[in-house]
């Protein structure tokens, strides 16, 4: 498969990934990975699934204030494992395990659903993990977000803005430039190292009815 900085062309398969290497290209695009009929049975699932808007979200409106009223649900276990299974596990698995003292290893994946209005903040995805009682939470080290949505216009907005912080920055929240403007194509999916500062874009009034569908979460370990 070509890489040309993490940008991937389309119609080629998960073995195609075998050789991509997250130490090497941090930021990894690919165009075209799910097809329409897959598309089409994860939104008959998200149409199964039980949202809570983010009004009903404490702590993520929290962390995410004049984020709009997006939605998140959770994923039933059957498309959880088509998920899995359509992953590229290989680059994945040898970036997760190059970290040392690993005690446990974990991951976790949502439903988003934005419209009109609905955006994500700044942030690096290192601070919105919430510890149990005497335990840590897991760190998380890759980042993943893949589209359903059957159409999605330009002037709609939502793009997911990634950044690296300015060499000479220095502060909790660092003077960033952007490196990656992505645009929510329908069946295209991003994965990405953690921490890495990113956001979503707006919503534009312009996409009228139409919702922003995707999956996303992380692959994370838990350390002794």
């Amino acid at each position: 498969m070509k890489v040309h900085s993490g940008q991937v062309q389309a119609g080629q398969s998960c073995a195609d990934l075998e050789d991509f290497s997250f130490h090497r290209t941090p930021v990894l695009v690919v165009e075209d990975f799910w097809s329409a009929d897959e598309r089409r049975g994860f939104r008959e699932a998200m149409d199964r699934a039980n949202w809570n808007a983010l009004s009903e979200l404490p702590h993520v409106r929290e962390d995410f204030p004049n984020s709009g009223n997006w939605s998140k649900a959770e994923i039933a276990q059957p498309q959880a494992q088509v998920l899995l299974r359509r992953l590229p596990m290989k680059p994945i698995q040898e970036y997760v395990e190059s970290f040392p003292g690993i005690k446990g290893r974990h991951l976790g994946f949502s439903y988003y659903s934005y419209g009109a209005g609905d955006c994500l903040l700044t942030h690096d995805d290192t601070a919105q993990g919430y510890q149990t009682i005497g335990k840590a939470a897991p760190l998380r080290r890759l980042a993943m977000v893949t589209y359903f949505h059957e159409e999605w216009e330009s002037d709609w907005g939502g793009e997911l803005i990634v950044y690296a912080p300015e060499s000479e920055s220095s502060g909790k929240k660092p003077k960033l430039r952007v490196t990656h403007c992505i645009a929510p194509l329908p069946g295209s999916l991003v994965m990405f190292t953690v921490p890495r500062f990113h956001r979503v874009c707006r919503v534009d009034e312009t996409a009228g009815a139409h919702r922003r569908l995707s999956i996303a979460g992380w692959f994370m370990t838990e350390h002794y």
